[in-house]
């Protein structure tokens, strides 16, 4: 069975909205997009490429999707990151989506996202990592389908945006298995799902 990495940067008071540029999500007049970049540096920069270079797929939501074509896809840069999101397998959920064509490498995934998604991960081949996607997130934690969370915790509070979870979630316990902190001040916190009893 694959194995499912959830990948989340995120402010202190639990905002994934609008990480990278200003105008990368709006909804909800959300005024501070673009609020990451400032604390990137070499340390954080090494943390991703480590996971980056184990062999794997992606799993990504139609909003990301589509967000990471236009910055990731059409790219041509030389950047390590544009080449592992061009070479890798990219399994797309959504219910409204009709095609996933626009970005070679893509797979839609139809229908409900904790049925298609434990169905993938029941198939053979090369773990799954969510980047961003925090609805889709959402959903598969609730179903229990996420075995490890990479949160990259950023040191500030932004008291308006989406968060991480924000409606109640079913009880999970994880097990901290790994922590290093950027000379930024992000703390990159390395979580296992902790097995349930019974």
């Amino acid at each position: 069975m694959r194995t499912l990495t959830v990948t989340m940067f995120m402010t202190l008071d639990g905002v994934v909205q609008g990480l990278g540029r200003p105008d990368e999500d709006t909804r909800g007049d959300f005024p501070y997009g673009g609020w990451g970049p400032r604390y990137n540096d070499e340390v954080m920069g090494r943390e991703l490429a480590e996971g980056m270079s184990r062999p794997g797929d992606m799993l990504l939501g139609r909003r990301t999707w589509q967000d990471f074509h236009r910055v990731w896809g059409l790219a041509t840069d030389g950047n390590p990151f544009t080449a592992h999101m061009n070479a890798a397998t990219k399994y797309v959920v959504s219910r409204t989506l009709d095609s996933a064509d626009a970005w070679a490498g893509s797979v839609l995934l139809r229908g409900d996202a904790a049925r298609t998604v434990a169905a993938l991960k029941a198939t053979p081949g090369p773990d799954l990592s969510l980047n961003g996607s925090a609805a889709l997130a959402r959903s598969l934690h609730a179903a229990g389908l996420i075995d490890h969370y990479t949160l990259l915790i950023h040191p500030l509070t932004l008291g308006t945006g989406t968060r991480l979870f924000e409606h109640p979630a079913p009880r999970r316990e994880l097990t901290l298995t790994r922590t290093v902190t950027t000379p930024e001040g992000v703390v990159v916190a390395h979580y296992t799902r902790t097995p349930e009893a019974g």
